[in-house]
Formats: structure tokens, sequence, C-alpha cells
């Protein structure tokens, strides 16, 4: 499972993760320019805020990336939490539940 990629387009998983028997994949998004976004999740975590936290931490990751192109981290963070507060009062998308969509 972890390790190999059975396509292409698909992300290597860390190798944390990769070292850390325990460790599972909790979500995998897909994007294409100009359709919505598609994924998949596990509720891993009894405490819903864990999301909160894992939502953090993955902005900050996305702004360190970006800074590692040039941008600047906090015009990034900036950006990221506008567009978050923005969809969260007015979401431009609903979520669909595809778990049993053949």
């Amino acid at each position: 499972m972890f390790g190999k990629r059975a396509n292409a387009r698909e992300l290597p998983a860390p190798p944390g993760a990769i070292a850390t028997p325990d460790a599972v994949e909790i979500l995998r998004v897909w994007a294409a320019p100009g359709k919505p976004v598609h994924l998949a999740l596990q509720t891993t975590w009894q405490d819903p805020a864990a999301w909160g936290l894992m939502l953090v931490d993955l902005a900050r990751h996305v702004a360190q990336a970006y800074e590692r192109d040039g941008r600047n981290r906090e015009e990034v963070l900036a950006r990221i939490r506008s567009a978050f507060d923005a969809e969260w009062s007015s979401p431009t998308d609903s979520p669909k539940d595809v778990t049993n969509a053949k």
C-alpha cells in the first residue's frame, strides 16, 4: 500500500508514514480544472476537533510549499484563511456522499 504508486498522478506516501506501522491514510483529494473537488476520507479520530488541527497543519504545509516557490508564507496563509472564511460563510458546493455509488 505505502511506497507504491498505482497511478502516476498519485503522490507517494510520506517517508514518516511508511516508517510508522500504525499510520493510516485519512484523506485523499483529487482536483481538476473547472471541476468540483473529489475526496475520500476516514473519520479516524474520535474527536472531530482533530480535523481542525489537521486543517491548520495542512494550511501551513501548503504555505511552506508556496514559499519554496518564492511566495511569502504569511501572505499565502492569509489568502488561504480568507478563502476558508468566505467558503464557510457562503459555500460554493455541498458534499455528496458517494460511498455507495456504483
